[in-house]
């Protein structure tokens, strides 16, 4: 068990707080981006004709093309100033939101889903690299839990407003909203975050592919890859179609789930400050395997629903995403601490790589599991992806043990060497 056992208080300097703001909101426009599609899938299935089946095509463009850019610039990711490789990606990621927001058919919609894809499926990697770079793993916790604020924010405040926007001005009005905010982040990053080039003085591979080739075959990440590989699947199978299953099968209406999405996400703003403290002093795997047993009893519980009242909806959810930031957090801590620091750009990008392709395989998948006889029926077999996603959980609590000795032997290393010191002097 990874545990933190020294008491004296953590403080954070003014600079690391701004970065943990920037990589929060950064987070949050790219989390929003694509979970903004969940809601939408109640409205963009009967707006463009389209089925499930292409519903689950159209999420799993952008993960399936996050991917493959992940791996394209995993052997690139440590030869550069990680502030200049932010702002690349995150020009095309908003580029491509864009395009979203003006898409008129399916198929322009799809293309502009590849687009978004390609250039926002580096950004996490990229963001995780920075924190590994500027955080010490007894600290990560704390850091991951207020990053990881964005995908509750990206509820309480992005997806409510998404809906309210699309029930009085369509369904391309919440691209419009992240990239108009985006801009703005954008602008505070060219103006205010330094350079990152510590890791740079520890980069001796001569070529990009031989960095590429030399991480992703390095064996003590072979495992962190796998796990990732599964961490994907559960998210992205039932999240895509949420609301077409609220709506549908639980007897919600569309003006409810602005309600639904906002009261979960307020809980889960609180809940992850509190489960990165959590995980830092009780130890990551013992918070990891917590939020995994909460999961799967909330699971269980959820997929087999039928005409629900909008409180116990909530109230279910609520308990879910306090199981899932426990595991999101923790898992991210854990995994954070495996690469070396002169892999770490690589390893971010090829870990996002894997899940972005396994989560969009995954969504592929249960596009084509369950059955929608039309757009107003009920979403058929949405309890067999529940069972599905149960057995991943357990799958991966066992992977993340392995994960937790992994890091342990690191740690204690008698010869291990101090974090790499990047530009503003943080260990």
């Amino acid at each position: 068990m990874m545990k933190n056992t020294k008491s004296t208080p953590v403080h954070f300097t003014g600079y690391q707080v701004f970065m943990i703001a920037v990589l929060a909101l950064l987070q949050f426009t790219v989390i929003l981006d694509f979970m903004v599609m969940s809601p939408l899938s109640a409205f963009l299935i009967p707006a463009l004709h389209i089925s499930t089946g292409q519903f689950g095509v159209v999420v799993s463009a952008y993960a399936f093309s996050a991917g493959i850019s992940g791996l394209l610039a995993a052997g690139f990711a440590d030869k550069y100033d990680r502030k200049k490789l932010l702002l690349f990606f995150y020009t095309g990621f908003l580029t491509g939101t864009v395009l979203c927001a003006v898409a008129p058919t399916y198929h322009f919609l799809l293309f502009a889903r590849i687009i978004t894809g390609l250039f926002g499926g580096v950004l996490s990697s990229v963001s995780m690299a920075i924190v590994t770079d500027l955080f010490k793993l007894e600290v990560r916790g704390r850091v991951m839990g207020f990053v990881q604020m964005a995908f509750a924010a990206s509820q309480v405040l992005g997806i409510p407003i998404g809906l309210v926007l699309t029930n009085h001005f369509g369904w391309h009005s919440p691209f419009w909203l992240v990239a108009g905010f985006g801009l703005l982040l954008g602008i505070a990053i060219v103006l205010y975050m330094k350079p990152i080039t510590g890791h740079l003085q520890l980069q001796h591979d001569r070529s990009p592919v031989q960095h590429l080739l030399k991480t992703v075959t390095f064996s003590p990440y072979i495992l962190a890859f796998f796990t990732t590989t599964m961490l994907a699947t559960g998210g992205f199978m039932l999240m895509p179609f949420g609301s077409a299953f609220g709506v549908n099968n639980l007897g919600l209406t569309n003006e409810q789930l602005p309600t639904l999405y906002f009261v979960s996400g307020i809980f889960s703003l609180l809940f992850g400050p509190l489960i990165g403290i959590l995980s830092d002093k009780a130890g990551k795997y013992a918070t990891f395997v917590g939020g995994t047993v909460v999961s799967i009893a909330m699971v269980v519980i959820y997929t087999n629903l039928g005409i629900t009242p909008l409180w116990l909806v909530i109230a279910i959810n609520v308990v879910l995403f306090a199981g899932i930031m426990g595991r999101m957090i923790s898992s991210q801590a854990l995994i954070s601490a495996i690469p070396e620091p002169q892999d770490r750009g690589a390893f971010m990008s090829i870990n996002s790589s894997v899940q972005q392709i396994s989560g969009g395989i995954a969504s592929a998948t249960a596009g084509l599991i369950i059955y929608q006889a039309t757009p107003t029926s009920k979403i058929e077999h949405y309890d067999t992806l529940g069972y599905i996603v149960i057995l991943t959980m357990i799958i991966v609590a066992v992977m993340m043990y392995f994960i937790s000795r992994q890091v342990a032997r690191k740690m204690n290393a008698p010869n291990r060497q101090p974090a790499v010191i990047d530009a503003i002097g943080v260990e």
